[in-house]
């Protein structure tokens, strides 16, 4: 059974200065606030620093930028699942381009995060890693060209087949994966356009993170739907 609402806004908050401590914190608030206005699911991908003090101030679902397939032990630097799952994740990205992993890697954070009930969200490139992806059954598939990343042109704009050539593929193999479309995404066109192809929300980041007004740039986000 999914655990997903659609349409759903998941906004990664990487490691901009405009969403470290006080402002993550912010920036989760301005996605709560939003998503109390429009009824639509808001999702918070913070550092793993302001996990613990995001979920405890706030409503909004929280998912972890990543997870290392490693085991509890002598590994520094490396995010472990049972750490930020104490921390209150509701779930995590996995093989974001920015941190990719191995494909068994990517099973094996997926499979954590499954028999937990926590929300899988794969990354992936192209339609050929989509399909791979979904026969690993997560919840959500994004769909992220990686050249188009930060580029301020939205995937679903300068390459829609990619979009719906992924959704396509990932419902023929589960109708009940999620997908979502990302890299470029920030305006309402972008997301409206995203819907059209096919998808069912949107990862995103930089156009909400640096943006002038975040609480009003989401609303802008949403406001063709």
């Amino acid at each position: 059974m999914s655990k997903i609402k659609t349409p759903i806004v998941i906004l990664n908050f990487k490691t901009y200065l405009e969403s470290c401590g006080d402002s993550a914190l912010n920036l989760a608030k301005a996605l709560e606030s939003v998503q109390e206005e429009t009824d639509i699911k808001m999702v918070a991908c913070p550092q793993a620093c302001d996990i613990y003090r995001i979920k405890n101030e706030t409503f909004i679902d929280v998912l972890s930028q990543h997870i290392d397939a490693v085991s509890p032990g002598s590994h520094t630097g490396s995010t472990l699942f049972e750490g930020v799952l104490a921390a209150g994740i509701d779930g995590s990205l996995i093989n974001h381009s920015e941190k990719r992993l191995t494909l068994a890697d990517i099973q094996a954070v997926n499979q954590q995060l499954l028999d937990n009930d926590l929300i899988s969200c794969i990354c992936t490139n192209n339609v050929e890693t989509s399909v791979a992806a979904a026969s690993f059954n997560p919840d959500i598939v994004a769909i992220e060209p990686p050249e188009l990343i930060g580029s301020g042109i939205s995937v679903s704009q300068a390459e829609p087949e990619i979009v719906e050539g992924t959704v396509d593929k990932v419902k023929a193999i589960n109708k009940n994966v999620k997908v979502l479309c990302g890299a470029g995404i920030s305006t309402g066109d972008d997301m409206a356009q995203a819907l059209e192809l096919g998808a069912e929300g949107v990862l995103l980041a930089s156009g909400i993170v640096k943006a002038d007004n975040p609480k009003d740039a989401l609303l802008d986000l949403v406001s063709k739907i």
